[in-house]
């Protein structure tokens, strides 16, 4: 992790991340919700019946494409954090799926999410359980000249 900004010297890239990681992901559920709502629409409400299946998909999908092709969620962006992997580098195809597996793990298993706000909330880099397995590590973005 040395490649990263250092939480003593650079405070100003984890400032504020915990809460606005929490207000991002309230941004995102909504986008999640809006468009298995589509989805929904779209299937001429049969998707209404595997509504469980089609919104764990549709947010699996959501995260997973968003976040390889600019290594935030439109959360994240809009309340200006990003990830970054172990080198400072943004998120591949394939850390990607793995960040996201990783979340929907803690989202299934709720003790597993509760150790990952805590360790958000008490950590100096803002990382969560997921975050601290694979490296990666959200950030305030770099202001662009």
């Amino acid at each position: 992790m040395s490649h990263l900004p250092d939480p003593d010297r650079q405070p100003e890239f984890y400032q504020s991340v915990a809460v606005k990681r929490f207000f991002a992901w309230l941004f995102d559920t909504i986008v999640i919700l809006l468009l298995s709502l589509v989805v929904v629409l779209l299937t001429a409400f049969v998707g209404a019946f595997i509504w469980p299946i089609l919104y764990l998909t549709v947010g699996f999908v959501y995260r997973v494409v968003t976040i390889a092709n600019g290594s935030a969620t439109w959360g994240m962006r809009f309340v200006g954090i990003e990830l970054r992997d172990a080198y400072g580098a943004r998120l591949d195809t394939g850390l990607a799926l793995a960040h996201t597996t990783g979340y929907t793990v803690s989202m299934a298993i709720p003790v597993i999410q509760v150790i990952s706000v805590i360790m958000m909330l008490t950590s100096a880099r803002c990382q969560g359980l997921t975050d601290a397995f694979l490296g990666t590590v959200a950030m305030n973005r770099r202001a662009v000249a």
